[in-house]
Parts: C-alpha cells; structure tokens; sequence
C-alpha cells in the first residue's frame, strides 16, 4: 500500500490526515515496513524540480512521528537505524539544499532525545524489564480478598509486606509473604527477595500468612474479615478522599499513549505489553467497584453501614464534581453490585435526599440511546477531565468490527480516520493538568487508604456475606 507524499501541503486538513495515518499505521503495516517506505520517498540523486519540497515532507511526517509516539519507539531497532540514515542524508543534502537547515536542527534535537533515552534506559534495565514500571500487585489475606498495591516491579517482599501490614493493621513482624502455585506449592518470600515476577503471576498467588510462636505459617480465614474491623473510611473527609481518588486515576491516565488504544483494539504484535497503561487503568475501575461493596458487606452494623452508603453516595457525587467520570462510574456501579442493592433494610433508612442525589447519579450510567446522558455531560465538562475508559474503548472496538480495514485492497482510511478521532478525545481530556489540589487537612491514612484497595474480588463470596448481614426475610 503506498503512502505518497507528493501531494502533500502543509495544510490544517493534511495535518489531520497525517495525524490519523500515524495513529493508525500500525493497523496494516510495521514499523520497519514505514521506515523502509519513507527511504523510499527520501529522493537521492533522482532529478525533481520540486526535489527539496519532497525531503522536507519526508523530515516533517519523521518529526510529527517521533514527537506523537515519545518515548514509546525508543526500543525499536529498526526505527534507531533509519533516524541514524536520514540523518547522514540531511548531513549530506543541507549544502546543495540549504532549506533543509531548520529541519536539520529539529533533527538533532529528536537525535538527541533518543540518545539520552536509551542511555538512561541502558543505566535503568540493566537487564529486560524496566525497573520503575509500576504495576498493582495482588496480596490474598484469604482464598477470596486481596490488597491491591501499585508498586513498581523491584520491590523487596519486605516493602510490600510493610504495605499490607499497615492495610490490614496487623504488626508487620508477624506476616510473611508467601507465593502459592496453582497446585498448592507454598514457598515463604525472604524481606529481601524480588516481590514481583511476571513469570510467577501466571502461575502462583502471593498471600500474606501469620507466623506463630513456632515458626509456622497460618492463613486468614474468611471469618477474620468481619471480626473487629473499624471502619476507617467514616472517619474521612469526603471531599478528600473522591481528590484522593481523582488524582491516582489522573496519574493513571495521563500515562496512557494514544497507540494503547490501537492495540488494544487491534490487539497486534502482542497487545499485552503495548497496552500496559491502558490496562491498570481498567484494573483500577474495576477495583474500585469491588471496593464499594466490599466496604459496605464487611460492615456487620447497620447504623454504620447506612452512613457507609451514605458516605459512598457523597464521594460519587464529588467524583463527578471534580469530572472524574472513571471513579464515578466505578462507585455508582459498586452501589448497583446485587449483593449490595438486596440490602434492603440499609437501602431503607437512607434518608430521601441521598436517594435522590443517588436517582440522579445513576441518570448519567444509563446505557440507553448509546450512554446519551453521559455523553452530553461529558462533552460539557471543561478540561481537564477522566473518561470511563471502558465506554471509550467500546466506541473503537465498535467502529472497528463495523468496518472493514480493507476494501478492494485498499486501506479503508475512511474507517482509520474515525478511530483516530475517537482515540484524539484524549488529548482533549488532557489538554490542561489537574492542579494537583492537595486534601484540605492531610490525613495520614489517606494516601495508603486510596492507593492501596483492600477488596473482596469473588461475587459468591460477596452474596455470603449479603446474606449474611441481613439474611433473607
């Protein structure tokens, strides 16, 4: 498929079909296949009176590619190499055409940029897997609850575990972490020892276990759950606690590269590490729903148990408020989990206008007419602003298996240029930054409370607890 840049001006129009053509290439061709077709169009010795206007359209579409993608192609070989070619061919052509001179410039600059990349990439991996990447790693207390904590992948089982004890409010000196395999293989992780492994994520469960006088490891039991646990989120400025919660999904999501979207959709070359980002993201929805109901079926006393529903309506609300439309979504779905919406005697003593502040919440979750309520809500909110993810994500999956990617042959660039609209709302939603506002009174629990989500992650589990606080009339 050709790609011909002859035609090419400079205009508002192009720039947009460059943009989409960048978005997207990676629907029908690879990297190197790219690098290769614009060595193609780099014109040498070739005589064309519009010789120059052609290399600088050939420098322009490298430039916007490298700037678009940052730092996502630094690990590409061949990208590294074709950067190193052109830039001997720019050295070579800037004398005959001296009109290359600024291009040159901006060359050196992205040179640069990719030299100190892979420098410090170099001083960081030391090895395959970078060593700041964070991601959330699992900690079962029992068969059906876990910590959540976002840790970054070289953290010591000690530095874990001190996340989890303080979780838990359990003396740290009394746990041990303990990987157990599928097949029922326990193996105790020393304070020193490598946390997480990619390779035994697939294959084994990190637990925390008690230690006794004797040494032993024992487990936690479902039952521990409910015993003298304090409800430490009642005692918590709403407010602060939805900023908590917007400026951890904010971090997540303005981490997310435009390209995650692609892959995920597309799922190319191996969507799983392209779409890291993307992915704690949907985690975190995800957890945070989790989160809801767990809170409310682990408080045994009603009383509580209405101000915590009563506490979860406020931080939705507040959530919307701050146009953190990820986490609200996530805890208006918490409060709809079936095991929490059967609760009628705690839905009974809410008072009227929670229920009608929560009628309204749930207005804006209505599916119906393609999410139309939130759609129009959203599109009104100022910038910056957190989508749902998951709702954007369907709208490209939706236009992707509705179209074909090829017709007669061809690139379907009409069906690439509406996913690249789609995936371009990002930037809309990121055109500002959060201020970064801090909680109001910094409340030492706050940040570990909200970073680190203690959730019960099995729904049959949740029923027997439903049931349990209030069974059955």
């Amino acid at each position: 498929h050709t790609y011909s840049l002859s035609s090419f001006k400079f205009t508002a129009l192009s720039e947009t079909l460059l943009d989409d053509f960048l978005l997207t290439y990676t629907v029908f061709m690879t990297t190197d296949d790219l690098c290769q077709a614009l060595l193609r169009q780099y014109p040498f010795t070739e005589y064309d009176s519009d010789v120059s206007c052609r290399k600088r359209k050939v420098l322009h579409l490298v430039s916007q590619w490298t700037s678009l993608y940052k730092d996502w192609l630094h690990e590409d070989e061949h990208l590294k190499q074709f950067l190193k070619t052109i830039y001997r061919n720019v050295l070579d052509d800037v004398y005959e055409y001296p009109v290359l001179e600024k291009d040159l410039k901006e060359f050196q600059k992205i040179l640069g940029m990719h030299r100190r990349h892979v420098k410090e990439n170099w001083l960081q991996h030391r090895g395959t897997m970078n060593e700041t990447e964070e991601i959330f790693c699992r900690v079962y207390i029992t068969e059906h609850s876990y910590v959540s904590v976002k840790a970054q992948v070289s953290s010591s089982a000690q530095e874990i575990l001190k996340i989890v004890a303080e979780k838990i409010q359990y003396p740290e000196e009394e746990l041990a972490l303990v990987t157990v395999s599928f097949s029922g293989e326990k193996h105790e992780l020393q304070p020193n020892d490598l946390a997480i492994s990619k390779s035994l994520e697939s294959s084994s469960r990190m637990f925390v276990y008690r230690k006794d006088l004797t040494d032993s490891l024992n487990p936690f039991s479902e039952n521990e759950e409910l015993q003298q646990r304090s409800v430490r989120i009642l005692g918590i400025n709403t407010w602060d606690l939805a900023l908590e919660l917007t400026n951890f999904d904010w971090s997540l999501f303005n981490a997310i590269h435009e390209q995650e979207l692609i892959y995920f959709t597309f799922s190319r070359q191996g969507s799983a590490e392209n779409t890291e980002n993307l992915s704690l993201l949907l985690q975190r929805c995800n957890e945070v729903q989790l989160w809801v109901a767990t809170e409310i079926l682990l408080c045994s006393q009603l009383c509580k148990r209405v101000q915590l529903v009563k506490k979860f309506i406020k931080i939705a609300a507040h959530c919307k408020a701050q146009r953190n439309l990820n986490s609200f979504f996530a805890i208006v779905m918490g409060l709809n989990t079936a095991s929490v919406s059967r609760l009628s005697q705690t839905w009974e003593k809410i008072p009227g206008k929670f229920k009608k502040l929560f009628t309204e919440l749930e207005s804006l979750t209505d599916p119906s007419l393609n999410h139309k309520a939130y759609r129009d809500a959203f599109k009104k909110m100022k910038s910056p602003k957190i989508p749902f993810m998951p709702l954007l994500l369907k709208d490209v999956t939706f236009i992707h298996e509705g179209n074909k990617t090829f017709l007669d042959n061809l690139v379907n660039f009409e069906k690439l240029h509406m996913i690249a609209d789609t995936v371009r709302s990002l930037r809309h939603c990121r055109n500002n930054q959060f201020g970064n506002e801090v909680p109001s009174k910094e409340h030492h629990e706050l940040k570990p409370y909200v970073h680190h989500l203690h959730v019960i992650d099995n729904q049959q589990a949740l029923f027997e607890l439903s049931h349990r606080i209030e069974p059955r009339a």
